[in-house]
């Protein structure tokens, strides 16, 4: 916050949360009261900005009830996650908008943590009829959540990768299918294409690249046993690296030094994985001067060399750079390696970064779901799993598959409770082992099981099995022979019954004309609402239409950022599990090292995690610098490189911090133009305290024109987002009153003086008072004091109790 406004905020939380993204269709229009419907998934406050709701609009929920429901809440239950208000529960849910901000969340399974709440704010009085006028205007939001799927059920860990909004309108759409540049052929129906049960056992594995560092963080990693390494570049490189690691985790900056020089060793011999982990070293300014010339070099060449993980940094690169021809190129080739990589059943692949805070604090509620066997939530379901508990089994089976709440993925494990649960009936733990049967994931496929499991789980209504059993018909496995008809009926109950995977392998067939007649409009539909729920295929599948014209329009920055999504899924992020697990260790060194490296790739949690722990942990031994630690001014610069990173991808509260930098000169020389830019764009993500810190700068005139009028406005908009802020509003309005009215007042001049006063006042209190001799001796001062005065009071009241007689005045004068 700016100087000055510290005083009159001091002690208000201003929560950061994710935002999450919502699939909105409908019409619009200027009208007394409106409609509004809302795809209730994982939204975001943000496509409303630039909108206006008035009191007496309506709001329409759409949702599953059986994962979500809406609770009209406060602000603290909206900040806080707490179910305080009216709950709704139906799947379309009509609820109007009151005067204010209207706040609803999800209260089911930890959503509301994920992003799953929106803040509605409203003008003018209430309506009284909700009579309108529409306008025929079709809009499509199109949202990615990246990085969240839903299990019903099973509370999904705290959304990691910021989503965003794109909004589409007719458009963006190409009516004419003759206009299409090229159509995919209607007799190519490839494994990759589908959704469901691909090969589990890619040929070539990305996780095992040449730059990769989990053999060196994972003993049980294949390539962790290897005999010899290839050559004596590949043994300075795994040598280097390692030593790197572990000097990291031990604070050691000479080991971290040395370590460096024999990665550099094995860069200068060619080794592409050594040139990358090197440009991760220029880049970041460890061990040598930083020079980000000299890291695109580095991983130009070993990105040329095939290395994947260079590839990501460059894309990023050029991104950043808004080169999006070459940017979109490569994030392509790496969003299909990480689709043929892992996971890409009707789930995302769950190796996610977490945010490690919320705001300036520690996210604790977050962190505490991801201790692995080591939570007691998940001894809890392990012990009533072992106790019979058929939906503990499913549970404990589930987080076993996916490798969920830091636990490692193990498919002998998950197989285990999976099959004991289907043998006590659990009816979607029938669903999921038919998975495990049709992926042979952890056991030979067999499809003919696969189709018996998925049919009884059909029976129990779990639409996602409608999905499965499509697949099954699509490829001819497990059933008499291939029926696209009966695969198109299957995919069409999934996807009405709004499983993703049923839109997806839906638009799969209208797209490539398998079984139906080709349709590409309504193709590029069916996979926007697959988009919407997160499915990794789906997004990569609309990233290629856009990239080359099939059914939307060129838009190559739109292509780009949909294939950084599902990219960013890729087996590289398996760096995340082991710097969060460092983290929650006490490991700070190691953990800030490995965040910095996914920093380097472009993961915005990554960046802010970074960032974040070198201005919380700036006085350990953890930040490595051009020569031993870093110096003070070191470690601020990179944590300012790294917040303005994460605010070039939408971090409002990294924006924010950018803005402090600049205003107050910490790490960079003061610009109050700069942080009023950084404030600027805090503020267009709707965050109160940028508002109120836009609002302070108009008023004094700070890197933006004297404007008390405009100063008002910003201080009314924060209170409006956020209610908390009322008190330091109501400080500051009443200062901009005086400011009007008594311009040249002593009053006006005194509190203009306050922020210089501040500052004095704290350090005479942390240096005098804080002291601890000193502290005794004016307790004792003190105390000193209090007798005399206590004394003085009692001698005066027992004097006015008892007055001198007029009779011993009189003897005593004789």
């Amino acid at each position: 916050m700016a100087q000055g406004r510290g005083s009159a905020t001091r002690g208000l939380a201003f929560v950061g949360g994710l935002l999450a993204v919502c699939l909105l269709l409908g019409a619009a229009d200027i009208a007394a009261a409106a409609t509004h419907n809302v795809d209730w998934t994982f939204s975001a406050d943000s496509w409303s900005q630039g909108k206006n709701f008035r009191a007496g609009d309506v709001l329409v929920f759409n949702y599953n009830p059986a994962l979500h429901n809406v609770v009209a809440v406060d602000a603290g239950g909206y900040y806080g996650c707490r179910p305080s208000g009216t709950a709704y529960s139906s799947g379309n849910d009509r609820i109007t908008l009151g005067p204010g901000t209207n706040y609803f969340i999800c209260s089911l399974n930890g959503h509301c943590a994920m992003g799953m709440k929106m803040a509605f704010p409203t003008t003018g009085d209430l309506v009284s009829s909700p009579m309108a006028r529409v306008i025929h205007r079709r809009l499509l939001l199109l949202a990615v959540a990246i990085a969240i799927a839903t299990v019903a059920s099973l509370p999904r860990p705290a959304a990691a990768v910021r989503p965003f909004v794109l909004v589409l309108s007719g458009d963006d759409f190409l009516k004419d299918s003759a206009a299409h540049p090229s159509l995919p052929s209607a007799d190519s129906a490839d494994d990759d294409e589908w959704d469901d049960f691909a090969d589990d056992s890619p040929t070539a594995d990305p996780l095992l690249s040449p730059s990769s560092w989990v053999p060196l963080l994972d003993p049980a990693s294949p390539s962790a046993s290897d005999d010899e390494p290839d050559s004596t570049a590949d043994a300075l490189f795994v040598a280097g690296a390692r030593a790197m690691i572990s000097a990291a985790s031990a604070g050691d900056d000479a080991a971290f030094a040395t370590a460096a020089a024999q990665i550099e060793a094995a860069a200068a011999e060619g080794h592409p994985g050594a040139q990358s982990a090197l440009a991760f070293l220029s880049g970041a300014g460890m061990t040598r001067p930083a020079s980000r010339s000299r890291a695109f070099l580095l991983h130009k060449f070993a990105a040329d060399a095939g290395d994947l993980q260079s590839k990501m940094a460059l894309a990023y690169s050029y991104f950043r750079q808004e080169m999006y021809d070459e940017a979109v190129t490569l994030y392509a080739e790496l969003a299909e390696a990480a689709l043929t990589s892992s996971l890409i059943s009707k789930e995302p692949p769950v190796i996610e970064p977490i945010r490690l805070h919320s705001g300036t604090e520690e996210n604790k509620d977050a962190l505490r779901k991801f201790r692995g066997e080591d939570d007691e939530d998940f001894q809890i379901t392990e012990y009533q799993a072992q106790r019979g508990n058929a939906a503990a089994m499913f549970k404990l089976g589930l987080l076993y598959y996916y490798g969920l709440r830091g636990l490692r993925r193990d498919y002998g494990k998950a197989f285990h409770w999976v099959s004991k649960a289907v043998d006590k009936g659990e009816s979607r733990s029938m669903e999921l082992l038919g998975e495990i049967y049709a992926r042979g994931a952890g056991v030979d496929k067999n499809y003919t099981e696969a189709y018996k499991l998925l049919t009884l789980a059909a029976k129990q209504q779990h639409y996602s099995a409608y999905n499965g059993l499509g697949y099954l018909y699509v490829k001819g496995y497990g059933v008499e022979k291939k029926n696209l008809t009966k695969a198109r009926e299957l995919f069409e109950v999934a996807a009405e019954n709004k499983e993703p995977g049923g839109h997806y392998n839906l638009g799969v067939l209208y797209l490539k004309g398998i079984g139906v007649k080709r349709d590409v409009i309504r193709a590029c539909n069916l996979f926007l609402h697959a988009v919407n729920a997160g499915q990794p295929k789906a997004i990569y599948q609309v990233a290629k239409l856009f990239q080359k014209g099939i059914g939307l329009k060129r838009n190559l920055h739109m292509a780009t950022v949909l294939y950084k999504s599902v990219a960013e899924r890729g087996p590289w992020s398996s760096l995340s599990r082991w710097a969060l697990e460092s983290y929650l260790k006490g490991d700070v060194g190691k953990a800030v090292l490995l965040y910095s490296r996914m920093a380097d790739l472009g993961y915005e949690v990554a960046q802010s995690n970074a960032a974040w722990i070198l201005d919380r942990y700036g006085d350990q031994s953890i930040c490595m610098g051009e020569s031993g630690f870093c110096t003070d001014m070191e470690r601020h610069l990179r944590a300012h490189a790294l917040w303005w990173q994460a605010s070039e991808q939408g971090n409002e509260h990294a924006a924010l911090l950018i803005g402090d930098a600049y205003y107050y000169g910490r790490g960079v020389a003061r610009d109050y133009e700069r942080a009023a830019e950084a404030y600027m764009h805090a503020r267009s993500q709707s965050n109160a305290q940028a508002m109120f810190n836009l609002g302070y700068m108009h008023e004094h005139g700070h890197g933006l024109p004297f404007d008390l009028h405009l100063a008002k406005r910003y201080y009314d908009q924060a209170v409006e987002v956020d209610p908390a802020a009322r008190l330091p509003v109501l400080l500051a309005l009443t200062s901009l009153w005086l400011r009007k009215n008594y311009a040249d007042s002593f009053l006006v001049h005194f509190i203009d003086s306050l922020p210089e006063i501040y500052p004095v006042v704290e350090e005479w209190v942390e240096d005098v008072l804080m002291d601890e001799g000193n502290a005794t001796i004016l307790t004792l001062f003190a105390c000193l004091v209090t007798v005399l005065y206590l004394r003085e009071r009692q001698r005066r009241q027992v004097a006015a109790a008892n007055p001198p007689q007029p009779d011993d005045a009189d003897g005593a004068a004789m």
